[in-house]
């Protein structure tokens, strides 16, 4: 509950001042010259009325009532999911199946246990899931046991990766680590924002997985450091988003250096008429695995804020990150210069606040990203970059500073918090 005493323990004083927010019975927030909450139709809209993407010309229009929406709280006794299959179940290598229970698994999640006998069979996937579902282990673990079986049989494997951020690429990599702990399996991350020398020099070596986004890893094939001859095994994981992001024939080079027959897994978190003809292009008679949720979680509380024109945006959020509950917060622009901006104004108001977006080079991403995830910092200012993919844990607070370009952006978006069973907080501004 926000009132006008609150005392930020932050210390980030505000250059003037100003009227705090606070939010009244009904669900309306009231600063002095902004609202949200409340039915749209009082704010001076339509209720049948949409808006463009971030007011300017630019994305898809969005009806603003779409970001509002209570979170469910429910009494009920909610059925939970049963797997078909424990970990220990799997015919993988018992090597494999010991390093997943250092790591803590026992049961796998629906997409884990829905995939993997399938992986394990050598059939083609399509897996349609939300992002957090666990989708990286239900191809990670099948993948390992068949580079380990491959040597047991005298051939040798090697697996494609292809993902559209740098940082999803790192993740998988440490995840793969984990899984791999004492198996002497060998990988390499191909990512743009890092010198490629190096990469280069580890694909000299023998690597069983290689990760990476798609214009790097073309870039290294047009440079004859990487040949795909000798690779069967692809995984497309986030395709949508790939397909969003302009790769679409960068993966179709990819896919062109590949052998045939190969062994295609395919994951996305939508299934678009585009997604759909990529799939009849890329894979063999695929089995379709669908354990999507529903569009927006449950668990994230949806809002607007709506800033009239002569008010300041700036202001408006500097009072919101000095609530107290505003502890771990994930703030989205649409482009990089003005989420580079907006974190330098934050970090001058006294908050403390990184960046992520396309121009910053690959190491100072991540260290952006630990100070984040491990709460050295506050505020993190991302491009769409961060709406994909990554496990942020304890993410309080999603706010769109500018209003995503579609609504299934939004989504993926707000997705960020709100996770593993607990409750977020969503907040959108408009102008």
């Amino acid at each position: 509950m926000y009132n006008n005493t609150h005392t930020s323990p932050r210390g980030a004083s505000r250059p003037r001042a100003f009227q705090k927010p606070s939010f009244k019975s009904g669900g309306s927030f009231s600063p002095r010259r902004s609202s949200v909450g409340g039915s749209f139709a009082n704010r001076g809209g339509s209720r049948g009325g949409s808006m463009r993407g971030n007011g300017k010309g630019k994305g898809k229009y969005i009806n603003p009532e779409l970001f509002i929406q209570k979170a469910v709280v429910t009494t009920e006794v909610v059925q939970q999911f049963v797997p078909e299959h424990k970990f220990a179940d799997f015919a993988i290598d018992s090597r494999l199946k010991q390093n997943i229970v250092n790591k803590g698994y026992v049961l796998p999640t629906p997409i884990q246990d829905k995939s993997i006998p399938h992986v394990l069979r050598g059939d083609d996937v399509l897996g349609i899931a939300n992002t957090g579902t666990g989708k990286t282990a239900a191809f990670l673990i099948p993948l390992i046991h068949k580079v380990l079986d491959g040597y047991e049989q005298k051939r040798k494997e090697q697996v494609l990766i292809v993902v559209p951020t740098r940082e999803l690429a790192i993740q998988i990599q440490t995840e793969l680590r984990g899984f791999t702990t004492g198996l002497k399996l060998f990988s390499v991350c191909t990512v743009g924002g890092s010198p490629i020398g190096p990469q280069m020099r580890d694909l000299r070596y023998h690597n069983e997985f290689v990760i990476g986004t798609p214009g790097r890893i073309k870039d290294l094939i047009e440079r004859n450091a990487l040949n795909l001859s000798t690779f069967n095994t692809v995984v497309l994981d986030e395709a949508d988003r790939m397909l969003d992001m302009g790769f679409i024939n960068d993966m179709r080079l990819l896919m062109t250096k590949m052998p045939k027959p190969r062994h295609t897994l395919f994951f996305s978190a939508t299934l678009s008429n585009e997604i759909k003809a990529l799939v009849g292009e890329f894979l063999h008679n695929p089995v379709t695995i669908s354990v999507k949720t529903q569009d927006t979680s449950k668990n994230v509380d949806q809002d607007i804020v709506r800033v009239p024109r002569d008010g300041n945006k700036m202001d408006v959020l500097h009072d919101l990150l000095n609530a107290e509950d505003f502890q771990k917060v994930l703030i989205f622009g649409r482009t990089k210069h003005g989420v580079e901006k907006l974190s330098q104004m934050l970090s001058e108001r006294g908050f403390k606040s990184e960046s992520i977006h396309g121009d910053k080079n690959n190491s100072a991403r991540q260290r952006a990203l630990a100070a984040f995830k491990d709460s050295r910092v506050q505020i993190l200012v991302a491009t769409d970059v961060a709406a994909r993919g990554l496990d942020i844990p304890a993410v309080s607070h999603v706010i769109n500073f500018d209003v995503p370009g579609t609504y299934e952006d939004y989504v993926h978006r707000i997705g960020r918090t709100g996770r593993a069973g607990k409750k977020g907080k969503a907040l959108t501004f408009i102008d």
